[in-house]
């Protein structure tokens, strides 16, 4: 049946029993929550069977994540060698890397003592010609050097003991946040291939077998909260000033053991299901206007999308 169609039947049904008894047509409708993946892949495993009600934080399926975990790990390694490159940059050179520039200190600095002990003995001899000119000269530039030699790896065993330049420190403090961040994505890759109930549900549908290639935002699993289940129904326009978000209205089905209350939620401003009109004392009587009321959750759980039902006010 056309919308427009089942819009003319509701108008009939209202005009013979709605001024009498105040009774009106509608049927249960639900808000279904599409499970779905961010990520695509082949389905792995799917946890749940149509109709199967599921607590929240069950897991509902799987998608194939070998590739995810192969880039979390990669991510995991490169975070850990950015990170030991800072520790290395921060700490300055080894102990034995230390240690050798203190041996060669060392063996400068005796050499840089025979070399003063060298030239001090030749300028007391270059005074009484028993050396020639050019032997002073070279004692005097060997001492010169050694000293010079000495004060470089004094220098080069103080840069030793200190960490990296603040440049250096600040480049590889920026590589760990990118790697750290990159890891943090890899890890939610990762878990966007395994999906679990964020409430607690019946299972409506499944729309994918185990096996099968899901892309990424295709729902794999489609749940009905019992707190998703809304009743529709319809009323004419000199009965829709009547009512307002909060009032109680009762159900009644085929097949309820009792009647069950539901509170309005909604009330169309706008007519729905008529045709073009023109509008007149006359012809108001044939405007509809669409209610949603919602039971309480357990009481939904007894009503299934699509049941016609019947709702009086009081």
């Amino acid at each position: 049946m056309t919308r427009l169609g089942a819009g003319l039947l509701i108008v009939a049904l209202l005009g013979g029993c709605h001024a009498a008894d105040s009774t009106y047509q509608g049927y249960v409708e639900a808000e279904f929550v599409d499970v779905a993946s961010s990520q695509a892949g082949r389905l792995e495993t799917l946890s749940v069977r149509r109709g199967d009600q599921v607590p929240a934080q069950a897991p509902l399926f799987a998608l194939d994540a070998q590739p995810e975990r192969a880039q979390q790990q990669q991510a995991a390694q490169q975070l850990a060698a950015a990170q030991a490159q800072l520790a290395d940059l921060q700490t300055g050179k080894r102990p034995p890397e230390v240690a050798a520039v203190r041996a060669q200190l060392a063996e400068a600095q005796a050499t840089a003592r025979n070399a003063a002990t060298l030239r001090a003995r030749d300028e007391a001899l270059i005074g009484s010609g028993a050396i020639s000119q050019a032997q002073f000269d070279a004692s005097r530039a060997a001492d010169d050097e050694s000293a010079a030699r000495v004060r470089q790896l004094q220098n080069e065993l103080t840069v030793a003991s200190l960490p990296g330049r603040a440049q250096q420190l600040a480049a590889l403090s920026a590589q760990v946040e990118a790697a750290r961040a990159a890891l943090d994505q890899a890890n939610w890759r990762l878990s966007e291939k395994t999906m679990s109930a964020l409430r607690a549900g019946r299972v409506y549908d499944t729309l994918y077998r185990a096996g099968e290639w899901v892309a990424a935002g295709s729902p794999v699993v489609r749940l009905l909260p019992a707190d998703h289940i809304k009743i529709r129904f319809f009323v004419p326009e000199s009965v829709v000033g009547a009512l307002h978000a909060g009032q109680t209205v009762t159900l009644h089905c085929d097949g309820c053991a009792k009647p069950v209350a539901a509170t309005i939620r909604y009330v169309s401003s706008q007519a729905e299901y008529t045709p073009p009109v023109i509008y007149s004392n006359e012809t108001r009587a044939k405007l509809v206007f669409m209610v949603e009321a919602w039971p309480a959750p357990a009481d939904a759980a007894a009503l299934h999308p699509g049941q016609p039902v019947s709702v009086t006010r009081p």
